[in-house]
């Protein structure tokens, strides 16, 4: 009997120290490596002093990264066939300064910390600390993760929202991830930042209906400034401010924009023109507290999707191969 105490006692331990071991947490490094977040917030920092595209950058490489394997890296992965989950037609688009950007901190955080800290974990912060450099909230994450060993191109398609999605599809898209239709609306307004090439939005502009070419919930003042900078006839890489009024800025203007009818892409006008999404629209406009508040909260729910952790993947050393 008591044999038998003794190994079910040795069962449980084993399941809570396994359980522990899996989890994040604020203070991770505080041992292993006490400066990580200072090296990682100097090294983007450094990034940012030489390009304003770095903040924009890295924060949709970190969306881009954690909708498809989970928040582990994978889209850093850089395959000499081409076929990495950077090279699918969705993220082809993605700015070369994001990667950079942690490319650059990983080296910084190797220097002193070899071995320790994931490209995942350098990611994260490196996502939170762009959003602080463009007048953005400052807010706390969690660390912990380890990288994927899967970056594939094949395993992209399907696992990003596009620009025509209507919000049924962009909630459904982001309840896979246990993102609900308030975090969606918060996670959205990441587009106050960066640039988005005409062809994503064209449709808008000359295609929208045999009877109306161009979508008559856009503003007409802003749809003739968007012809303007994309003709018909112009490079669909050609690429523009997503948010008019204050591109370099994250702050609440996105969402005022909507109400406007100042939304570039089709899943952003929705988030205004449906009624079940425009209370919460009419709220961050109004209140851009409120906005930096469920935008934290849903940066840390984003951060935790799909995460390795414990003994799963790796901690690479090069954040573009697989040890």
């Amino acid at each position: 009997m008591e044999a038998w105490r003794g190994l079910c006692l040795a069962i449980v331990t084993i399941m809570v120290v396994g359980r522990g071991e899996g989890q994040l947490a604020e203070n991770f490094y505080s041992s292993s490596c006490p400066n990580v977040e200072s090296i990682v917030k100097q090294a983007v920092s450094t990034k940012f002093s030489q390009t304003f595209t770095t903040i924009p950058a890295t924060l949709r490489l970190f969306f881009h990264d954690c909708f498809v394997e989970g928040c582990d890296a994978s889209i850093m992965i850089m395959s000499p066939n081409g076929d990495a989950e950077k090279d699918a037609q969705d993220n082809l688009s993605l700015a070369g300064d994001g990667f950079d950007t942690v490319i650059k901190a990983k080296q910084a955080v190797e220097a002193e910390c070899s071995g320790v800290v994931s490209c995942a974990d350098i990611l994260t912060m490196a996502a939170r600390d762009v959003v602080a450099l463009a007048g953005g909230p400052l807010f706390s994450v969690e660390l912990g993760r380890r990288d994927g060993l899967i970056s594939q191109a094949s395993r992209v398609a399907g696992n990003l929202p596009e620009p025509f999605f209507d919000l049924n599809q962009l909630n459904a898209m982001f309840a896979k991830h246990d993102l609900t239709q308030l975090d969606m609306i918060a996670l959205s307004g990441a587009h106050t930042l960066g640039f988005s090439h005409c062809g994503r939005f064209a449709n808008r502009l000359y295609s929208f209906s045999p009877s109306s070419p161009v979508d008559p919930s856009l503003d007409p003042t802003y749809a003739q400034q968007l012809m303007q900078a994309c003709p018909r006839d112009v490079d669909p890489s050609i690429a523009i401010d997503m948010d008019p009024v204050t591109p370099r800025t994250f702050d609440a203007v996105y969402y005022q924009n909507l109400v406007a009818g100042k939304g570039l892409f089709t899943s952003d006008d929705v988030l205004f023109t449906n009624p079940v999404s425009q209370p919460t629209v009419n709220d961050f406009a109004n209140n851009p507290s409120a906005f930096n508040g469920a935008f934290i909260t849903a940066m840390r729910k984003l951060g935790r999707v799909g995460v390795k952790t414990g003994s799963q993947g790796e901690i690479r050393r090069d954040c573009t191969a697989f040890n």
